[in-house]
Parts: structure tokens; C-alpha cells; sequence
């Protein structure tokens, strides 16, 4: 017997429960109802001076296998490409330094290699970390690292690395789930100059030595949405945009979900659910059905971002001699990152050797006042950050685009994995996936639909 599936939320976490449903063969019949008038949530691409070109996601962390194996079921991995070798830099003080290599998420495996971005001071403080025994528990990272290393590490690496994750503060951000070595450390009392020494030693000699790091498609990572969306279409799943989904209710042992406008809603029965949406719209559908998980989710808050890209004529100028920079928040900037696209990805370099691209990043958690600036407003504030950081040098765009994600990033605060418990106790025919839960990259929100979608694999 065929079993009817909704997924609802056409993101890259309900696009890959809806593949791995779909996977299954001819016993199940999966519909794919998305609000928006368009697929891929976060991935998405633009036209920026011509080319269509990513404003949202643009990378995947290639050492976790989620993506990459999705892009070899898809039959695009002879479209895998990677950054090219040039290093990011962090802003300290006015300057520009290079990233430091063999850091757990800004921890220092060598403190040595951090001098000059820390003051010899910051830096003593560092080499003698204070390890006050085992602490239970979830904690920030920031606060972990305050303590054992000193604020400057805090401030200065780990909260420039950690807003380009999650646009939030590493002071309040679960170290459980941001960054669990570090968490583990503080459970054993083990010293975090020691975890990272071994997380780099791992990167060096360990089974991933030599391979990258990140990854996208040639085409930008915005294909992804189009490609999952071609091969669904074409194994029979049913893909309806513009279909906003109002209720859930319990019928007997399936579902029944409710979508459309408040004047002409539409009923349909289904044998199971996946909810592929933020917290908030989960929350409201789930409180008739799961009151517990619903409260759990209203409490998760969001962060607000935007990505300007930048178009320039001609190839890169010799400014950009890198791969971008990441800002801390000691520094008098509202840009919190800077990505030259076109030097960190040789095949956009090599596919459009007339233009140069560019892109910054705005806002962070409980900033959002700062992004209510209009779309010129915007492009204006980043073009000067990028001139006091590079010089007053740098040419006037051709072209510019802005790309709001209001309410984009979940924030894993001190105690999330907890309190989200309740989540994981639904009733049957029903399952949650998303970044709200366990990962906010794209291989984990590709994991956690499949794994949604494994979940309602019998009935």
C-alpha cells in the first residue's frame, strides 16, 4: 500500500527528507508544500551584474560526508569544486592578520602563532591557561574560553569565527552544540589548548589530512535547490510552491494538513508528516498536536543578517589578496565579514574573468535595528567598512545586490539540546528536521531530513 507523505518546507532540509522518501521506491508518495514562491531557503542565487551568483549559502563543510554524497547521488560531483589556496585574515586593532592555522573554532593549538593579533600579554594569558577541573553541564563558549584563556581569545578569534556560523555571541551560544570538543574538555577538565592540539594534529596526519575543507558546485551552491528540485519532479514527488500551510491536525492514524489563503483553505490527508521549517512556524502548528515540542520551540530565538555582493569591473585588484576577512565585535565596523568571491573561488574567476566579486556580511543577533537601512543605505555602509579595512582605493561597484534573511540563523543557547527534549517525543506519522535542532551548516540540515524522513519509514 502507497503511504502519502507531506513535507512541509521546501529548504535544503525538506528537499532532502523528500529525496530520501522518495528513494524508497513506489510505496510512497511524497508532496513537497512550500510557502515562498521558490525553493533552496537559504541557497539561493542572484543576478549581481549579469551573473547569477550565491547571496546565500556558498560553501559546505566537505568533511562532514552529508553534502558530498548527496552531490554524488544528484550526478553533480564532477561539479565539486573548492576555494582556492589563499588564507582568510581576522581585523584586530585596524589590521588585517592572517588566520591562524590549527584553531578549534579560534582556540590556539600554538599561542605562539596568535602573537601580533594578541598583544604579548593577551597572549601570556593564553599559553597559561587556567584549568579549573571538570565543570558539568552545558556552557557558552565564550564564557568556557574566558575563563581558561582569557576575553582577547574570546573576543578577537573565537567570536569572529562563531558569528560567521551562527551571526550570534559566543558568550551565549551552547559550546555543547557549537563546538562539543570544547564542551567535552570542560566536562573532563582536560585543557583546551590541549584539544586543540590534537583536533590540529588530526587535521594534519589524521584520515582527512590534505583533503579541503570546504566545497561548493561549480554554477554556485544556489543550484543545489534546482538540481534536487529537477530529480524530484522526476521521481514522481509532487512540488507545490506558494502553498502556505495553515493547521495540523490528528485524523485516525494520519494527518490532516491544511493550506492556502484564509478565504479558500484546502484540506488534505496524509499517512505522515515532516515539518522542514524554523521554529516558529513549527511552534504554531505543533501546539494542537504536541503542546511540549511547541513550547520548546517558541523559546528559540533567531538572528537577522544581511549579504551585500559587490560587482567591480575587471579582474581582482591587488588589495584583494586573500580569500576575505572576519571582523570581531571590539572592532568599530558594522560589517562583521567580507568574502572576495572571486579570489576564494577559481571557477567564478575563471568564468567571468571581467568582473571581480565581492560580498559582506551585516548583522548579528539582536542587531537588527541596524539592518532596517535601506538596500542603498546598506550597500553604502559596506563599501565603506571594506575602504577603511582595505583602503580608500577600492573602485565604485558596477552593481550591487542585497539579500535580507530575516530571521535566518537559530541560536543554540546555553542549555538547547535540553530543553529542545520535548521535540523528540512526537506522536506517530510526524517528524521534525531542520537548523533549529542539531546543526546549522548544510550538511547537517541535510542530515537531519534524512534522518526525519528514516524516522516515518514504517508506518
Amino acid at each position: 500500500m502507497v503511504r502519502s507523505v507531506a513535507v512541509v518546507g521546501g529548504g535544503i532540509s525538506g528537499l532532502a527528507a523528500a529525496w530520501e522518501l522518495c528513494r524508497r521506491g513506489g510505496d510512497v508518495a511524497v508532496t513537497v508544500l512550500e510557502g515562498s514562491d521558490r525553493l533552496g531557503g537559504k541557497l539561493r542565487l542572484e543576478d549581481v551584474s549579469g551573473v547569477r551568483i550565491d547571496v546565500g549559502a556558498e560553501s559546505v563543510l566537505a568533511r562532514r560526508p552529508e553534502a558530498l554524497t548527496l552531490f554524488g547521488e544528484l550526478g553533480v560531483d564532477d561539479l565539486v569544486t573548492h576555494p582556492g589556496p589563499a588564507g582568510a585574515s581576522i581585523v584586530s586593532r585596524g589590521k588585517r592578520w592572517p588566520m591562524p592555522r590549527g584553531t578549534l573554532m579560534g582556540v590556539p593549538s600554538d599561542p605562539s602563532s596568535v602573537r601580533g593579533l594578541l598583544t604579548d600579554e593577551e597572549v601570556d594569558r593564553l599559553a597559561h591557561e587556567t584549568v579549573p577541573g571538570p565543570v558539568p553541564g552545558d556552557l557558552s563558549v565564550g564564557d568556557l574560553v574566558d575563563t581558561r584563556l582569557g576575553a582577547a581569545v574570546t573576543d578577537r578569534l573565537v567570536e569572529p569565527l562563531l558569528a560567521g556560523v551562527y551571526a550570534g555571541h559566543s558568550r551565549e551560544i551552547s559550546a555543547e552544540l557549537a563546538v562539543p570538543a570544547l564542551a567535552d574538555a570542560a566536562h573532563t577538565g582536560r585543557p583546551l589548548l590541549e584539544v586543540a592540539r590534537a583536533a590540529a594534529d588530526a587535521a594534519t596526519n589524521g584520515p582527512s589530512a590534505g583533503r579541503p575543507v570546504f566545497a561548493s558546485l561549480r554554477g554556485g551552491l544556489g543550484t543545489l535547490p534546482e538540481v534536487l528540485e529537477r530529480e524530484l519532479l522526476a521521481a514522481g514527488v509532487q512540488v507545490r510552491t506558494s502553498a502556505v500551510v495553515r493547521g495540523l491536525r490528528r485524523d485516525g492514524s494520519g494527518w490532516v494538513v491544511s493550506t492556502g489563503p484564509t478565504t479558500a483553505v484546502v484540506e488534505e490527508r496524509f499517512d505522515a508528516v515532516v515539518l522542514a521549517v524554523p521554529a516558529a512556524p513549527a511552534a504554531r502548528l505543533l501546539g494542537g498536536v504536541a503542546p511540549d515540542a511547541a513550547a520548546a520551540l517558541r523559546g528559540v530565538e533567531y538572528a537577522s543578517m544581511a549579504i551585500v555582493t559587490l560587482a567591480l569591473d575587471g579582474p581582482p585588484p591587488a588589495v584583494l589578496d586573500g580569500s576575505g576577512f572576519l571582523v570581531p565585535p571590539t572592532e568599530p565596523l558594522t560589517i562583521k565579514a567580507s568574502t572576495f568571491s572571486s579570489v576564494k573561488w577559481p571557477w567564478l574567476a575563471a568564468a567571468h574573468p571581467e568582473r571581480t566579486f565581492l560580498r559582506a556580511s551585516v548583522g548579528r543577533h539582536r542587531e537588527e535595528a541596524g539592518l532596517q537601512r535601506p538596500d542603498d543605505e546598506l550597500v553604502e555602509l559596506a563599501l565603506a567598512d571594506l575602504r577603511t579595512v582595505l583602503g580608500p582605493g577600492l573602485a565604485d561597484p558596477v552593481d550591487a545586490h542585497v539579500q535580507r534573511w530575516g530571521g535566518g540563523l537559530p541560536q543554540y543557547a546555553v542549555g538547547h539540546r535540553a530543553r529542545l527534549a520535548p521535540t523528540r517525543v512526537l506522536p506517530g506519522g510526524l517528524a521534525l528536521c531542520g537548523a533549529a535542532y542539531d546543526g546549522v551548516g548544510i550538511p547537517a540540515c541535510i542530515a537531519s531530513g534524512r534522518a526525519a524522513a528514516r524516522s516515518l519509514a514504517t508506518p
